[in-house]
C-alpha cells in the first residue's frame, strides 16, 4: 500500500481510506465548527462501501473543483498535497484507533469529520511536523499486516 494522487491506482473495492492533506495557508473550517485549521499535515480517514468503491470515493475527494457534501471538503479543496491511502476490507474507526496510537498524531477538532460515528473523536487527525507521510503510511500498513 502506499499514497497516491491518482485514483485509477485506487481498488475499486469496499474498504476504508486515508486522504494525506497538506495545508499551506489556513483553512475556514465548515460553518458547524468555529475558526480555522492551520497550517500542517492532516490525515483525514473515511469508508468507501458504495457503488466503485475506494477508487470512486477517493476519485471524488481528488477531483477539484466540486460540491461541498463532506466536512472534509473544506480541506481538499485548498490542500496543497491531497493523497490517497486504500485499505479494503478495513473500517475507517480502525484506521482512526491507529493512527492516534502514532506518537505525534493528535485530534485537532473534535467531531470533524465524524458526526455519524459514535466511537470515535474525529475522522481527522493533525500529525506532527516530525513525522513524514512515507512514516505514517508505513506505521499504517505495519498495523494492517499485523
Amino acid at each position: 500500500m502506499h499514497w497516491t494522487s491518482v485514483p485509477d491506482a485506487l481498488p475499486d473495492l469496499p474498504g476504508a481510506y486515508a486522504l494525506w492533506i497538506g495545508i499551506d495557508k489556513a483553512v475556514p473550517l465548515p460553518p458547524r465548527f468555529a475558526g480555522e485549521l492551520p497550517v500542517g499535515a492532516y490525515c483525514y480517514v473515511g469508508s468507501a462501501r458504495g457503488p466503485g468503491g475506494i477508487r470512486a470515493r477517493c476519485g471524488r475527494h481528488l477531483r477539484r473543483p466540486r460540491r461541498f457534501h463532506w466536512h472534509v471538503d473544506w480541506l481538499t479543496e485548498h490542500a496543497s498535497i491531497l493523497d490517497a491511502m486504500a485499505f479494503p476490507d478495513a473500517g475507517e474507526c480502525d484506521l482512526l484507533s491507529r493512527l492516534l496510537g502514532i506518537a505525534g498524531c493528535r485530534v485537532p477538532v473534535p467531531g470533524f469529520g465524524s458526526s455519524d460515528c459514535r466511537r470515535c473523536p474525529a475522522h481527522l487527525i493533525a500529525v506532527s511536523p516530525s513525522l513524514s507521510q512515507q512514516g505514517v503510511a508505513t506505521a499504517l500498513t505495519m498495523e494492517t499486516q499485523a
